[in-house]
Formats: C-alpha cells, sequence, structure tokens
C-alpha cells in the first residue's frame, strides 16, 4: 500500500488474497482501508501511514544501516549480520529465530549463539536441522527470541510477545512487513527491530538501506 511518499507492506500466504480483490483497494482513502475486513490489508495501510507520518531515515531513534550494491545473497548476509548484532544475550545463548531465512542463523552462529529454527512451513534448514513448527516449543527452551515480522501478519504476534513478557526474554524483530508499526513497539513489547522499508534488498541489485532501532536509544 502506498500513501504519500511511503509504502506499507504486509506479507500474505499463496491463496490468502483473492488477486481480483487487490485492484479495488486502489484509489480508496486510507481511513476506509484500515476498516478493512482482511488484517493483511489493515497492517499494510497502517504501516505505510506510519512511514508517510515519519520516514525511518528521519526517525531520531533510528541508526541506518546501509547494504551495498550486489547479489541477493550477498545483501542477504550483509543484511544478516547487521540484525544479529541486536540480539542482546551473551556469546552461548539459545536464539529461538522464528521465520528462517539460513543467512540469519548463519550470522546467529558467527556469533557464537545456538539458534533455534522454527518456521510454520517446518521442514529442514540448509544444514538439514529440522525447523520446529510451533512457536511455544522453540521459545521454551531459548534465552531470547528473532522474530520476522511476519508474524504480525499471521496472527501469531501477540502470543510470541506475551510468552518473552512472561519469560523475560528480550524480542527482536526483523521486518519488511509491518516496520513501522513494529516501530511504535520498540521499548514496549520489542526490545530491538531492524525495519527494512520498501523497496527490500532482494528487488534490486542496488544498495538499499536498514534501519535499526533500540529500546535503550528510544527512551
Amino acid at each position: 500500500m502506498r500513501i504519500g511518499g511511503a509504502v506499507g507492506s504486509c506479507a500474505v500466504e499463496p491463496g490468502q488474497l483473492d488477486p481480483g480483490s487487490v485492484s479495488d483497494l486502489v484509489g480508496r482513502s486510507a481511513a476506509e482501508l484500515l476498516e478493512h475486513e482482511d488484517p493483511a490489508v489493515r497492517l499494510a495501510v497502517l504501516d505505510a501511514y506510519l512511514a508517510d507520518l515519519l520516514p525511518h531515515a528521519e526517525h531520531p531513534g533510528a541508526r541506518r544501516v546501509r547494504i551495498p550494491a550486489g547479489t541477493s545473497l550477498e545483501k542477504s548476509v550483509v543484511r544478516a549480520r547487521a540484525v544479529a548484532e541486536l540480539v542482546p544475550v551473551p556469546e552461548g545463548s539459545a536464539v529461538a529465530v522464528i521465520g528462517v531465512v539460513n543467512s540469519l542463523l548463519a550470522a546467529l552462529r558467527e556469533r557464537g549463539f545456538r539458534p533455534i529454527p522454527c518456521d510454520l512451513k517446518g521442514g529442514r534448514t540448509e544444514w538439514g536441522e529440522p525447523v520446529l513448527v510451533d512457536h511455544r516449543e522453540a521459545i521454551s527452551g531459548a534465552q531470547a527470541v528473532l522474530a520476522s515480522g511476519m508474524v504480525l501478519g499471521n496472527g501469531t504476534f501477540d502470543d510470541i510477545a506475551g510468552l518473552c513478557r512472561d519469560r523475560g526474554l528480550p524480542l527482536v524483530v526483523f521486518a519488511q512487513t509491518g516496520a513501522a508499526v513494529l516501530r511504535e513497539m520498540v521499548g514496549a513489547e520489542v526490545h530491538a527491530l531492524s525495519a527494512e522499508p520498501y523497496p527490500f534488498f532482494w528487488l534490486t541489485g542496488d544498495s538499499t538501506d536498514i534501519h535499526r532501532y533500540s529500546a535503550g536509544e528510544l527512551r
């Protein structure tokens, strides 16, 4: 969704939205779409509204990280290392990774963490490790949680944030989906955030930016 100079996004699973319904959204007011029946539409519109109100590049609490031009893999590795730096636990800690990205698992290992991969799709990682499908199981053995912004869109964010709060675990989010929405939660439900506004790194070979936020810098 685009509002002014900002693009808001929410990733959806294949078949979740009728392709024909998307064209019906064009030109409708943000106020109207914030009442839309589909939560993915509401989230994308809110994301765009907040990003237009205060762009990530202008936010006083944002720390920009430039992802140099390159292949998708090269850019993914740079992004992963920048995200992994946000995880605030000691070397050797187990980190539940909800929303599996192989480059991110590798970056966490580089920092001495023990990632616990979890994704609704299940399967195995690049290294053959089983991927848990139950985020509760992954979080039960972790000292920190690193989650994709997609947890906002698939409805699991509230439960994940609640589990982190109850156990005193830092919740770090790397987000394309709902990046500006999650920014509003830093210092409350979210300990730190890597916000990646559109265009996402994999859409272009040119350099792109992510914006890192942490609770301590927003106080």
